[in-house]
């Protein structure tokens, strides 16, 4: 138990570190990326005026109903791809990547391939 307490607090101050170099705009906003044990969000947010552009969880209804039953790997990959569909209906094709103290790989770098090939640039 007393690992789980110091891996959170951990995570927190990298990313307490991380948004402190990281501002994103309405050109180029900065998105967020947090896991929970059972879920994960992105949020698309403009710092300027502090208020979410989009957001995308395993919890949305359309997304509920495509994941069922599916890896981690490919609800990622769903995630990645409905995300950037999201961003370029609103014209958005640059972006910020607030990693949110977790590190670039696994299941998160998969998340921004998939962004990646759907044309979004980070």
């Amino acid at each position: 138990m007393i690992k789980d307490i110091k891996r959170k607090e951990k995570r927190k101050i990298r990313h307490i570190r991380i948004r402190k170099k990281i501002k994103g705009n309405s050109e180029k906003p900065r998105v967020s990326y947090y896991r929970s044990l059972k879920h994960v969000y992105l949020q698309a947010i403009d710092d300027t005026k502090g208020e979410t552009l989009l957001s995308l969880s395993t919890l949305s209804k359309d997304i509920k109903e495509l994941i069922k039953g599916k890896s981690q790997k490919e609800i990622h990959t769903i995630l990645g791809q409905k995300f950037a569909e999201l961003l370029l209906n609103k014209e958005i094709k640059k972006i910020v990547l607030d990693r949110g103290g977790y590190l670039y790989h696994g299941n998160l770098k998969l998340l921004c391939e998939e962004m990646r090939k759907m044309g979004i640039e980070f």
